[in-house]
């Protein structure tokens, strides 16, 4: 066998065990994948390499914190990372969020511009939605015992939120409002899914 043949034969083995070691860049997200509750920054810097980056990430009520995106240069596959506080500094969760038109992830089928019936098909019934235009709007406050409100394999949990770009109507708006995703004038609104939250377990 030449040496060019023997190097091609070998390439051809390593192929498979290269793909399999390989991190994600789209598809389903679970308990395990793409990022783990074992995860730390190094951990994840090591994986990802050049596409794992830490920036100042938006909180709640204008708060910021420190977190690690993945695929910070693909809003379409972008992720961000939040890390415990205590000494493990493992990860805590993470988030997708409309930074693109569509997303390449999906959670439990759900994916970034997913309709109010598409969660509800995913769920199985009707869910709670917090009124819009506030700092927590458009959260799912009770999944009312379907699928998306039981953990994930793995213990993780999921959370939505669902906006649009235009004006909610009046009687959507606000703290301490709370709308069934199948009222009339909130699918008339159609609101999308804007924002979704992997949680994993407590240590």
């Amino acid at each position: 066998m030449s040496r060019s043949a023997a190097l091609t034969a070998l390439v051809l083995l390593a192929s498979p065990a290269l793909a399999q070691t390989s991190p994600p860049q789209e598809g389903a997200i679970t308990c395990a994948s793409p990022v783990s509750s074992d995860d730390t920054e190094r951990s994840l810097k090591q994986r990802y390499g050049n596409d794992a980056e830490m920036q100042d990430l938006s909180g709640a009520e204008g708060e910021t914190y420190k977190g690690l995106v993945l695929f910070p240069k693909a809003m379409d596959r972008r992720i961000e990372i939040s890390f415990s506080e205590d000494n493990a500094k493992r990860a805590s969760g993470l988030t997708l969020r409309d930074t693109a038109r569509a997303s390449r992830w999906k959670v439990s089928g759900i994916t970034i511009g997913s309709s109010l019936a598409d969660v509800q098909k995913a769920n199985g019934k009707p869910f709670m939605v917090a009124g819009f235009e506030w700092d927590y709007g458009g959260f799912v406050t009770d999944w009312k015992g379907g699928a998306l409100g039981r953990p994930m394999q793995g213990g993780c949990t999921v959370t939505i939120r669902f906006d649009r770009k235009s004006g909610a109507p009046k009687s959507l708006l606000g703290d301490g409002v709370k709308v069934a995703s199948d009222n009339a004038t909130l699918t008339k609104w159609a609101p999308v899914v804007v924002e979704i939250g992997v949680n994993f377990p407590g240590k």
